[in-house]
């Protein structure tokens, strides 16, 4: 096999693929068509002479000799992207650490370990990136990004079963909370009934599946009426604040509610939790990823508190 035959598109088509789990994702990402996707990946396997990606339901995972051209691929592109940096005048990748986060924890956490890293360890840089969960997992997995920031609800389990085992930590573990318009009648008190839920409008997640329902209240004996769907928490906030409808939320988010919006506990049922996981592929990690890993353990402590504020 002579891999000085695969082009550098191919190759970040590749890790596109691989990060997006599906050929359609990738395709969204990079601008481009779904068959063009689909050519770049069948000319990098035809010069690997094996199957990169396992093709399954609901998406692709890599192969063991995908993994191997992954790790690859990552010093190719990463190399040349520190080029185009330095011949732009910008810092350079030896204090660079790439993380990646859920929406819940670039509220608060993520800068305020931004603010005090940068004033702790100035020569660490960061670039980060939001993402969810399952795209985050495949980010590490891929070796795009060094930490990542992970949402996991009950039943708590790992995030993937891939071998080997991802490194875990568990930050913060909270109860999810209500948003409610200030005017709505649940509003009135300091917490919300979970019988009280029933009948309402619900704004929430626009993807398909299970996740089109983020955002609706877990265990509701009854089929939601959702009457918004947004991707953004901040978007799903404002609407909120509109008076169009009910979200969940995580407590971490009371701080960024708009106007108009009360975040709530809700109370006479099992309690919702919410776990934020820092997650990194085992082995030792380089010196500017522990003083990263740390500064977002003393930026959960410092934000944790078991009281949710209201607007």
């Amino acid at each position: 096999m002579d891999f000085t035959d695969v082009s550098l598109t191919a190759l970040r088509v590749f890790r596109a693929v691989a990060e997006q789990g599906t050929f359609t994702a990738a395709a969204a990402s990079l601008g481009y068509t779904q068959s063009a996707v689909s050519r770049q990946i069948a000319s990098i396997e035809r010069v690997a002479g094996a199957e990169l990606l396992e093709r399954r339901r609901g998406g692709v995972r890599l192969t063991a000799a995908g993994r191997v051209v992954m790790r690859r691929a990552t010093v190719v592109l990463d190399a040349i992207d520190a080029t185009a940096r330095e011949l732009s005048g910008l810092p350079e990748q030896g204090g660079t650490v790439r993380l990646g986060w859920v929406p819940s924890a670039g509220t608060t956490l993520v800068p305020h370990a931004l603010s005090a890293l940068r004033r702790s360890d100035p020569g660490v840089h960061v670039v980060s990136r939001e993402g969810g969960t399952p795209a985050l997992v495949r980010a590490l997995r891929a070796g795009s990004i060094d930490l990542a920031l992970l949402s996991s609800a009950p039943p708590f389990r790992t995030p993937d079963d891939e071998s080997p085992p991802l490194e875990l930590q568990t930050l913060t573990e909270r109860a999810l909370c209500l948003a409610v318009p200030a005017a709505h009648p649940l509003a009135r008190g300091d917490f919300v009934d979970v019988a009280d839920l029933r009948g309402q409008r619900w704004i929430a997640g626009s993807s398909s599946g299970a996740d089109r329902f983020m955002g609706v209240w877990p265990g509701l004996d009854e089929r939601p009426e959702i009457v918004h769907t947004a991707r953004d928490w901040l978007a799903k906030l404002h609407l909120v604040a509109a008076g169009c409808g009910l979200t969940t939320v995580s407590c971490a988010l009371a701080p960024a509610a708009p106007p108009g919006v009360r975040i709530l506990p809700v109370r006479g049922g099992p309690q919702e939790l919410r776990r934020l996981l820092l997650a990194r592929l085992p082995g030792p990690p380089a010196e500017p990823v522990v003083r990263l890993a740390a500064a977002l353990r003393a930026a959960a402590l410092a934000d944790d508190t078991d009281t949710v504020p209201n607007p």
